[in-house]
């Protein structure tokens, strides 16, 4: 599809795995179940995409043993009911699962955001620009960052003890890296090809725009945001919860 024809008339759905146990953050709840500012991460996640202006519809992929807890959880929480909101049962992996959501949305839809539960804060408005480019043509895409941080490749040393010094073999250049959020965006008949051709190994893929890179299928990066950040420890926790502060105080939020 060329870049320069938008196509108005893409039905735009949103999955959202959230089967996962998040243990980095330690014992208790899943991870997406855990509250931010009173509020499970996961009513924040799906609240930001059903304000998205292009989302029609939002499927919630929950643990296999917990549709009805998650259902009854979002039904509790005030979300707008001029969208619908699907649960599902979820597999092992979150490739499993996010397979499970693409299974579960109507023939109508064109078009597939993937989010993370555990990013509760994503602006609207970046969810918007994703979706905004598989319209204008863009078969992936995905938000990303600069890195403020020198990386460096490194050689895990095999079978030392966590923390052990690792060889660096390598310093990338900064200018050209990005660091990936979500939502993801597709061309739905692209992503349901990547998850029916692309094995999953050890844990599964935990990034759908790599999966479609594996076909051969062009993926473009369009900006993040600082707020988009990923809640996966204990710090990040903290950090989240300033920031809402910030948006209650602010916004109203």
């Amino acid at each position: 599809m060329p870049t320069s024809v938008k196509d108005t008339n893409l039905s735009t759905a949103a999955v959202i795995p959230a089967a996962g146990k998040g243990i980095r953050l330690g014992p208790g709840a899943p991870k997406a179940l855990r509250t931010l500012g009173g509020v499970p991460m996961l009513v924040h996640a799906v609240r930001a995409l059903i304000r998205a202006r292009a989302v029609t519809l939002v499927v919630v992929v929950a643990p296999p043993d917990g549709v009805n807890k998650v259902r009854a959880l979002l039904d509790s929480n005030g979300l707008p009911e001029s969208k619908e909101i699907r649960v599902v049962a979820g597999g092992a992996t979150r490739q499993e699962s996010v397979r499970l959501g693409l299974a579960a949305l109507p023939e109508a839809v064109d078009t597939v955001l993937v989010h993370d539960a555990a990013r509760p804060l994503v602006p609207v408005d970046m969810v918007d620009a994703v979706a905004e480019a598989v319209r204008a043509g863009a078969p992936a895409v995905v938000p990303g960052l600069p890195l403020a941080d020198t990386v460096k490749q490194v050689e895990p040393a095999a079978g030392s003890a966590k923390g052990a010094p690792e060889a660096v073999v390598g310093t990338p250049e900064r200018a050209l890296l990005r660091a990936v959020q979500t939502p993801q965006g597709f061309r739905r008949d692209i992503l349901v090809k990547a998850h029916e051709t692309v094995a999953a190994t050890g844990e599964g893929a935990t990034d759908d725009a790599g999966m479609v890179e594996r076909l051969g299928t062009p993926v473009v990066v369009v900006p993040g945001h600082e707020e988009a950040f990923k809640v996966t420890r204990p710090l990040d926790l903290v950090l989240a919860e300033a920031v809402l502060a910030r948006r209650r105080a602010n916004d109203g939020y």
